[in-house]
């Protein structure tokens, strides 16, 4: 048997407390000492009386006949326990006697060699004393030696660092003058490209205006342009000679995105003007969408019934918004089998009998518009029986329908397959027809309900309650509803949240939104004054938001917004409108270029304690495209510093008293690529930035400057003869505009959609009205400006003229009450 001294402990713990070793070596000591004939019966019999006797009584012997048993002294410790390995040493007399001798002789030994060191002197002691005394020496030498080689290499080590880093300061110097050299020439080369540019810009603009007045002194004539030679096509950049392009000739996908963007007046112009142009227009999927609302005052139904008959089977979508359509027309309509959207909002000529015939022929619509319509219950019974697979449904304004009405959507097949439903100002709806709406359409996802003053938060919870998929909700003009409906809508995943104008929203609705709408994108809470700081606090931990509107809620400062910057949300943020949030200012802006850098669009309108500092920072959000500054302390400076942005594309600047001529030109010089521009009401600009604006920033497409009563027909003329892209122009306010500037913009600004007149007392009623038929949208008045503007009908501010002009005690007192109560209206 091997020895199990290697064992593990636990095996060996289990033989010493069953008594294996002791058990075997009973047995083996009895079998070879008495040898019996019958082994295995000899281990049976013992191992019997092992049992009877028990295993603590054992002993080695005990299965040896007494005649038979060794005359030798009995000890502990056994020859198994040592098989075993279960003690480390096995200790005998004999070998206690040969330790004990061993000892004696080793202590014996010791103490001698002890006693002749110390009783036998020693004969060489000087040698030994010289021999201790040079090796002490050579030690001594040896160590001052060590000592001295250590300073020296201390020494060498720190020359040698000493030396580089001289040879690193020298290196540093020698780029750092490069760099100023390369930089110095840059700066250089960049100035004179700079102002090569702005020559070439200067000199453009002036041959482009001299041959914009060139051409408008023709056309007063009545004659035709003739351009001088020396001028050649290079030069021209604005009038010339357009090569030709037959457009026929592009492929059929090019012809399409071209004619998409025209209306159905202008398709039908072009359709007029060749054969080739015919055969453009008379594609099929040209015709899949018609929107007949853009020539409701002069198309008849005659010829709606005939393009309708025409292109029955192209149609997908028709917008009939504001039309006055008969019966007949509207049966035209049931024969587009394909129809899948339909907008007759604000017809008033719409009936339920006129829904019969289109539910009967356009059974595949999917969105479908009834707004501000006079259907009744009769129209909604038609719904569910007919668009089974309605998805989109607006009901807004319809106030002639009940709560029965919606009950009948769940008749039939029923609009189980609504995914959006706008209920906007439909007051008679009650807390009934929600519940039918809520049995009927539990699908819905995107909920519109807003101008409804009757929408209470048992409204909201009958709809919750059977519609869990609802995303989006606007309730703007909905002052009953209180922090118990979002309460309500936590069973719901809500990604877009639309209110304005509730007193009742607390800070405990957006504790709950920011517990229960992880996944929320889009925050519109307008004019909710009982909104603080910690509510910007409960929304920092949202990871998706992507849209906040806070706007009029005058209770937020530096501190919420600290808050919100805190958390994830600080870096997903695309939108950030804060306007009339007065209590802002340039300690919270000054971390928007650290917490946000994905920021597009900034409004901080009216806030009145943002400068030029907190300017100074969003400069550095490099992606940001829109800001609003209206209203706030900007100056000359800050538009300077703004103007190294590049990026800007929308900018208002409204009613920033601060900011002059010199500050709007050093910006347009460098944003090339703005697009819209608002100073409206700074009475202190002048033509002189016009002039700036028109140089730089010609693909301006929308400008406000009304309130500006020191703009010129001049300026206009520059505009005009540059900006021809611009398609929103606001002149209100600017009194010493005539009919000039009209003639201008006829020429120069062709795609002009919307014009702003009011208070242009020099611009004539005729002119105004020959201009109406060219734009799409104008406002004129011919009034003296109202007393809030500043100025008088002369562009002369009223406190200069009220100082100069003498007046009596009387006058005075009665000129100052009707100012004070003016002001105090506004």
């Amino acid at each position: 048997m091997s020895s199990l001294r290697r064992a593990s402990p636990r095996l060996r713990n289990y033989f010493k407390q069953n008594y294996i070793p002791q058990i075997c070596e009973v047995l083996l000591c009895g079998l070879l000492v008495t040898c019996p004939q019958d082994p295995l019966r000899y281990l049976e019999e013992m191992i019997i009386t092992i049992m009877k006797n028990g295993l603590e009584s054992l002993l080695w012997d005990m299965c040896i006949d007494p005649a038979m048993k060794p005359k030798i002294r009995r000890l502990s410790e056994t020859y198994l326990e040592q098989l075993f390995g279960l003690d480390d040493q096995l200790m005998t007399p004999e070998l206690m006697i040969k330790a004990c001798t061993f000892y004696t002789g080793h202590l014996v030994k010791t103490h001698f060699c002890s006693w002749k060191d110390l009783t036998i002197p020693h004969t060489n002691e000087d040698e030994i004393m010289v021999e201790k005394k040079e090796r002490a020496m050579k030690y001594n030498n040896f160590r001052l030696q060590k000592y001295v080689f250590h300073h020296w290499h201390t020494y060498v080590k720190a020359q040698k660092e000493q030396l580089k880093d001289i040879l690193l300061r020298i290196q540093e110097i020698f780029h750092y003058n490069k760099l100023i050299s390369i930089l110095t020439k840059w700066r250089d080369k960049a100035r004179h490209k700079y102002q090569k540019r702005e020559d070439e810009l200067l000199s453009q603009h002036e041959i482009q205006l001299k041959k914009w007045r060139n051409e408008m002194k023709y056309q007063r004539a009545g004659k035709e342009q003739v351009i001088p030679p020396e001028h050649s096509l290079s030069e021209d950049s604005f009038v010339g000679e357009i090569p030709k392009c037959d457009i026929s000739l592009l492929p059929e996908r090019a012809v399409l995105q071209i004619f998409f963007y025209l209306s159905l007046r202008d398709v039908v112009i072009c359709g007029q003007v060749c054969h080739s142009w015919m055969s453009m227009t008379q594609i099929g999927s040209l015709w899949n969408r018609i929107d007949f609302s853009t020539v409701k005052n002069m198309i008849t139904d005659k010829h709606i019934v005939s393009t309708l008959q025409r292109w029955r089977l192209n149609v997908l979508r028709l917008n009939f918004r504001g039309c006055f359509l008969r019966l007949k027309t509207m049966r035209s309509v049931s024969l587009c089998k394909n129809l899948q959207e339909l907008n007759v909002s604000d017809c008033p000529t719409l009936t339920d009998e006129s829904m019969r015939y289109i539910s009967e022929g356009c059974s595949g619509v999917l969105y479908l518009n009834l707004s501000n319509t006079t259907i009744t219950n009769r129209t909604m019974r038609l719904l569910p029986r007919h668009f089974h697979n309605l998805q989109n449904l607006s009901l807004a304004y319809c106030r002639k329908f009940t709560d029965k009405g919606l009950r009948y959507l769940n008749l039939g097949n029923g609009c189980h397959k609504l995914i959006y439903l706008d209920l906007s100002g439909c007051t008679q709806i009650s807390v009934q027809g929600f519940r039918n709406i809520a049995d009927s359409c539990t699908g819905i996802m995107h909920l519109t309900i807003n101008d409804m003053p009757t929408l209470t938060d048992n409204c909201v919870k009958v709809l919750v309650e059977k519609c869990p998929r609802i995303a989006s909700v606007a309730f703007i003009g909905a002052p009953h509803i209180s922090d118990c409906a979002f309460k309500a809508l936590s069973t719901c995943n809500l990604r877009k949240i639309r209110f304005e104008g509730n007193k009742r929203i607390t800070d405990a609705c957006f504790k709950s939104i920011g517990k229960h709408y992880p996944n929320i994108s889009h925050i519109y809470m307008v004019d909710c004054k009982r909104i603080t700081d910690s509510s910007l606090k409960s929304l920092s931990p949202l990871k998706r938001l992507r849209v906040l509107n806070l706007a009029n809620c005058v209770r937020i400062g530096d501190k919420g917004l600290k808050y919100f910057f805190d958390g994830p949300v600080r870096t997903r943020i695309r939108e950030l409108n804060l306007s009339n949030c007065t209590q802002l200012g340039d300690a919270a802006i000054e971390k928007l270029p650290e917490c946000c850098p994905n920021l597009n669009y900034l409004n901080l309108r009216n806030c009145e304690y943002v400068t030029d500092t907190g300017i100074e920072s969003i400069i550095n959000i490099f992606s940001l495209v829109s800001v609003d500054l209206s209203g706030t302390r900007i100056s000359n400076k800050g538009l300077m510093i703004l103007s190294r942005h590049k990026k800007l594309k929308e900018l208002s600047l409204s009613e920033c008293n601060k900011i002059t001529n010199i500050g709007i030109q050093a910006f347009c010089k460098g944003s090339l690529i703005l697009e819209h521009l608002d100073v409206s009401y700074c009475p202190q600009l002048s033509d002189e930035f016009i002039t700036a604006l028109a140089i730089y920033c010609i693909n301006l497409t929308s400008l406000n400057i009304a309130g500006c009563p020191k703009i010129t027909d001049s300026a206009m003329e520059v505009l005009s003869a540059k900006c021809h892209y611009l398609h929103i122009l606001d002149t209100s306010g600017c009194v010493l505009l005539t009919d000039q500037m009209l003639e201008n913009l006829q020429i120069g600004c062709r795609q002009l959609r919307i014009l702003k007149m009011q208070y242009c007392r020099h611009i004539s009623k005729e002119a105004a009205e020959k201009m109406s038929s060219i734009v799409q949208q104008q406002e004129y008045s011919p009034n003296d400006p109202p007393l809030w503007f500043g100025y008088d009908s002369e562009g002369k501010p009223l406190r200069e003229q009220q100082d100069t002009t003498p007046l009596t005690d009387t006058e005075a007192t009665v000129k100052e009450s009707t100012y004070n109560s003016e002001e105090e209206i506004v």
